[in-house]
């Protein structure tokens, strides 16, 4: 870690605070211009850090800038691997690419500020514009097969779920499979992708990505997104009362706990706004109606067609008929 980093980190746990350059030199084991160079750095990056003659140095209060030292103190798991960038094209991509070459295990992330290549199911790209949302994707090596699939991204939906309920006081819709809904609109998406052992078909590791559109930011927004996509806050303004940092490692935490054991949770299904309604299915080429009855303990979709039969669900688009 360097001088730098290790600053930051000490800045975001005492946020507000002032702290002397000699007693963080001394901390650190570096010496004060070292400090005064990478507080200059910080500062150019875009941090707010305050200084006066005889004072020190203190990180303002309502500094929300995503940082792997700032969603570190939040962590359950203290040995992942944080991965920060300002952009990537995918973090999923990237998060792949990192447990591939070994470089992530188990409940490491890569998080970005935004995505020049976002991607949601069946290759949708997802609109991933800088500040206005999060993007992270987690690294899981959970015990099971392919099939289990469909139940790390019902356990990522129930994670977010919890996550924004106990730091926004925000209570999402849950719409199966993969998506999650506040006041009539998608705030959030889920892609889960799933790298196999080809003679056994278990899951050697699989990347959860996690897309969370914080507020709407009307420069450049899709006018195809326009009545689809909202965000979790009316404004930046009231975003910024939510520690970003902080809610990444919170959905991240409830993520790992929800996988340890796992299994469809209550949340999801209790909050999911799909069964008991007539729905319109895109499976493929292929678009038809039939009845939602249920959720499977799998996390597939019970449906009763169109002819009265009755039919479970793994993957497809599904939406309320109007």
């Amino acid at each position: 870690m360097t001088v730098k980093s290790k600053i930051l980190e000490l800045f975001e746990q005492h946020k507000g605070e002032v702290i002397s350059g000699e007693a963080i030199a001394g901390q650190l084991g570096c010496t004060r211009a070292a400090v005064w160079k990478a507080v200059k750095s910080l500062r150019e990056e875009g941090y707010r850090i305050e200084a006066g003659p005889n004072r020190g140095y203190t990180l303002a209060r309502d500094t929300n800038r995503i940082s792997a030292e700032g969603i570190r103190p939040y962590l359950d798991n203290q040995k992942a691997v944080v991965q920060v960038y300002n952009e990537v094209g995918s973090t999923n991509q990237a998060a792949k690419k990192m447990a591939i070459g070994g470089l992530a295990g188990h409940g490491s992330f890569v998080v970005a500020r935004s995505q020049s290549e976002g991607r949601g199911r069946r290759g949708r790209k997802f609109y991933s514009p800088a500040d206005s949302g999060l993007y992270f994707s987690v690294v899981l090596e959970p015990k099971g097969t392919l099939k289990d699939n469909l139940l790390l991204t019902t356990a990522a939906a129930t994670a977010v779920y919890r996550a924004v309920s106990r730091l926004c006081g925000i209570s999402l819709d849950i719409k199966w499979v993969n998506d999650l809904f506040y006041r009539g609109k998608k705030v959030c998406g889920i892609l889960t992708e799933a790298v196999t052992d080809f003679e056994s078909g278990e899951i050697e590791f699989a990347v959860v990505g996690i897309g969370m559109n914080l507020y709407r930011n009307s420069e450049n927004f899709p006018e195809e997104l326009e009545e689809i996509a909202g965000g979790l806050f009316a404004s930046e303004k009231e975003a910024e009362t939510v520690d970003r940092n902080q809610l990444i490692a919170s959905v991240v935490n409830e993520l790992l706990a929800e996988t340890e054991d796992l299994k469809l949770s209550s949340e999801y299904v209790e909050n999911n706004i799909i069964p008991g309604h007539t729905i319109t299915i895109e499976d493929g080429t292929r678009t038809r109606r039939a009845f939602a009855m249920s959720i499977c303990p799998d996390g597939r979709l019970l449906v009763k067609e169109t002819n009265g039969k009755e039919s479970v669900l793994s993957f497809g688009e599904v939406s309320i008929s109007i």
